[in-house]
């Protein structure tokens, strides 16, 4: 299968990223499976996966292409998404479809090139995660198959809650030649249409899937500010 085929299969579908909060109840490869299952059954073209275990999970569950990483510190190394050579073997032997990196610029266990071409040795694309358009384009320029905003994370909307970054979006599907993933803040079904209208090839969403801890606490801090606010407002009644 060429690098080329592997993105087609999503291209404006919904890519799951079934990764638990780390430590958590649902912290287990056998429940990354079933999150793998049950929003196969709702419609997801392809999933994102971190951890060698959870992908050879996921992959018993599943045909559909992966997107395999692996998350780990380096020291103060901001770079943790699959930074050294290993980590690349792993993820492919795992059975990962495809090689999330991250591309963000600054300091790293190994040098970017290297990483890419790791993957491409192996026979594997390269999506690679940034948080500006800038290294988007680098990413390109050092031959990745395609990029994802996943590391742009400081959106806000005018209510100051987190946003997808569609100006990112919009400007490096523009920019570049090979697909633009959305990630990153997309919580509602507008979200994800707001993403795609501007030029996102695929649209991954994550905690608002499976991690119903975070989602939890969307909807109780919610009720609570609205609670405050009902108490240093009461509402009037009677007459003057």
């Amino acid at each position: 299968m060429s690098f080329a085929s592997v993105f087609k299969r999503v291209r404006g579908r919904l890519i799951v990223s079934c990764q638990p909060v780390p430590g958590g109840p649902f912290d287990r490869p056998e429940v990354v499976a079933d999150y793998v299952r049950a929003t196969t059954d709702g419609g997801a073209a392809g999933f994102r996966i971190e951890g060698a275990a959870n992908i050879r999970a996921a992959r018993q569950a599943t045909d559909r292409p992966l997107i395999g990483l692996i998350k780990r510190p380096f020291g103060d190394n901001p770079a943790w998404i699959t930074g050294t050579t290993d980590d690349v073997a792993a993820t492919i032997e795992a059975g990962a479809d495809i090689v999330a990196i991250d591309a963000t610029i600054g300091t790293r266990p190994a040098q970017v090139g290297d990483l890419f071409a790791a993957a491409h040795a192996l026979n594997r694309p390269v999506l690679a995660d940034i948080s500006t358009l800038k290294e988007a384009q680098a990413a390109a320029e050092s031959s990745a198959d395609a990029v994802a905003t996943t590391l742009s994370l400081d959106c806000v909307d005018g209510a100051g809650r987190p946003c997808p970054d569609l100006t990112l979006v919009r400007d490096a599907a523009a920019a570049l030649s090979i697909p633009v993933l959305a990630e990153g803040n997309v919580r509602t079904p507008a979200d994800a249409l707001a993403v795609q209208k501007t030029g996102a090839w695929a649209v991954v969403v994550g905690s608002a899937i499976t991690r119903p801890e975070f989602v939890t606490s969307w909807f109780a801090e919610a009720l609570a500010g609205a609670s405050q606010s009902h108490q240093a407002h009461p509402p009037q009644t009677g007459r003057p």
